[in-house]
């Protein structure tokens, strides 16, 4: 095991030095591409020959080390692109995002619509079974629109509804006189009670 993990260890490490080779060689330009050297000697193709000479040769790089050395570059270009952008004030002015609430609500509306591209997902649906007591969170106008789509609830989530909100309602009960639920959270609570059990 030992050896297996110190060769794996000693072949990373030799395709580390490779990719590090040909980033170098990606950002140095070619020799042929430097400026004047056959003009500036009179014998530059004697001078220009002992440079590719006295240069290592570097090993040809496998379709896998390309790729990674492409997506390193990307990144770091898009680093850059992302640096500029917040340099010059325009990535403040992108649109913020919504907030899981109003998510959520469209979730449910989209549900009521019966739109073509609604799909059911778990994190708006718990959002929903979460904040359905609260009318802060879930206006009236949409409770009734939230009741027809708890009627379709099944299986666990079904369960778990019904058990918090007799759970509530226990509480209610007991706390009768101190500290009374709002009456719209406790009106909420019979309807989904009366719906689901």
């Amino acid at each position: 095991m030992a050896k297996q993990k110190r060769k794996v260890t000693e072949m990373t490490e030799k395709k580390n030095k490779k990719l590090k080779k040909a980033s170098a060689k990606e950002i140095l330009p070619a020799p042929e591409a430097m400026p004047g050297p056959k003009q500036a000697h009179p014998e530059g193709e004697a001078v220009l020959g002992a440079r590719q000479e006295t240069a290592p040769q570097l090993p040809a790089l496998t379709p896998e080390e390309k790729r990674v050395l492409e997506r390193k570059l990307k990144k770091q270009r898009k680093k850059e692109q992302w640096k500029r952008l917040r340099e010059s004030g325009a990535a403040q002015s992108l649109p913020a995002k919504r907030s899981g609430a109003q998510l959520a609500l469209d979730y449910l509306c989209g549900w009521a619509e019966k739109h073509e591209n609604w799909r059911f997902q778990k994190t708006r649906q718990t959002w929903l079974l979460l904040h359905m007591y609260d009318s802060d969170q879930v206006p009236d106008e949409l409770f009734s629109t939230l009741l027809a789509y708890l009627e379709g609830l099944r299986g666990r989530a079904r369960e778990v509804t019904v058990q918090k909100a007799e759970a509530l309602m226990q509480e209610l009960d007991e706390a009768s006189g101190v500290d009374p639920l709002p009456p719209g959270k406790t009106q909420r609570i019979r309807q989904v009670l009366q719906l689901l059990s």
